[in-house]
């Protein structure tokens, strides 16, 4: 019997008993993930970071070591110096890294409320509506959503073509003399690229709904019984539960706003030309379109500029998340939590 004990004993200080078989079981399942975040993600980041101290290009010969040092030389902070540079006598380089700033934040402060303010509203309607038709509604609405960015980019500028779009036609039979050029003239270019950001507002929209349902009841209730108005139950109950919502979806929109590509390099790239030698001109016309990452892209993959690109994407990476902190911050001030106040 003593034997047997020591025996027992000898067995869980080897394996560890039960506790330690359960840490090992997680440590198993868990690694798997952990070793690809860490290949795939952090050392990419971590390299990004140190191949923007160089002038690095792959058309290089002679790379010692993953591009730095060797004919890829050093510049230290001189990518980052450059962007701050808003002297008359900046290169094309640096004033086209101002323009896509420009360009970037103004389409992101203007798509991230209206993709508010129509998706809220939008909500509210399609929940007040027959229990019996929400889901033809919600099926409506999503659809778009689902389509691929580039075909809907393409279908976009097939509608909005200047000469032999429906969209122009429509108007021109309306009594519209000179119709708009859209995607081809930089002043119509960012409307239509906000009319085509606001299309697939599906998913936020969904969110909403299910934050809209999510509201109790006999609050309404309540208020019926005090003879609240419609819009004051929408002011004091509705806007106030829904803050959480509203806040996930202003950090989602903002980071999805700084990253926004593929719609705007497509139809920069179908209204340029797809021909050789279109990819400088990228963000056409006359720069309107010359959103960040297109500009990233531009000099990542166009130019072969490696190292500048990385300087770009940190400072992207850096802007989104003061942006996003920004947020976090100020959300302790208007965002409310169900039985927990503001937080």
């Amino acid at each position: 019997m003593a034997s047997e004990t020591i025996d027992l004993g000898r067995r869980r200080r080897f394996f560890g008993g039960r506790e330690g078989a359960q840490k090992r079981f997680v440590a198993a399942v868990v690694s798997p993930s952990v070793i690809f975040m860490a290949v795939f993600m952090v050392l990419p980041i971590v390299w990004a970071f140190a191949l923007s101290f160089f002038d690095f290009s792959p058309r290089r010969a002679g790379t010692p070591f993953l591009g730095l040092g060797g004919d890829n030389p050093f510049v230290g902070f001189q990518f980052y110096r450059d962007m701050t540079d808003f002297s008359s006598e900046a290169t094309l380089n640096v004033r086209q890294f101002h323009t896509a700033v420009r360009v970037t934040l103004i389409f992101a402060f203007l798509v991230v409320p209206l993709n508010l303010f129509i998706t809220l509203p939008l909500a509210a309607m399609i929940e007040s509506v027959h229990e019996r038709l929400r889901p033809v509604y919600r099926t409506i609405f999503f659809l778009p959503s689902m389509a691929p960015p580039v075909a809907t980019a393409l279908a976009f500028v097939f509608l909005l073509n200047p000469a032999t779009g429906p969209i122009n036609q429509l108007l021109s039979h309306a009594g519209v003399r000179n119709p708009p050029l859209w995607f081809y003239s930089p002043t119509w270019s960012k409307p239509a690229l906000l009319i085509l950001g606001l299309w697939g507002i599906g998913d936020a929209m969904i969110i909403f709904l299910a934050g809209l349902l999510d509201v109790p009841a006999q609050l309404y209730e309540a208020a019926d019984i005090e003879g609240a108005s419609g819009g004051q139950k929408f002011l004091h109950i509705t806007l106030p539960l829904i803050t959480p919502v509203i806040f996930f979806s202003l950090i989602i929109g903002i980071i999805e706003g700084f990253q926004f590509f593929t719609e705007a390099y497509v139809t920069s790239f179908t209204t340029s030309g797809a021909r050789s030698g279109a990819a400088s001109a990228l963000g056409s016309p006359q720069g309107s379109l010359l959103f960040y990452s297109v500009y990233l892209f531009q000099q990542g993959f166009s130019s072969f500029k490696m190292g500048y690109a990385s300087a770009l994407a940190w400072v992207l990476f850096v802007i989104t998340i003061a942006c996003t902190i920004v947020v976090v911050k100020t959300s302790a001030r208007w965002v409310f939590y169900q039985g927990g106040g503001l937080r």
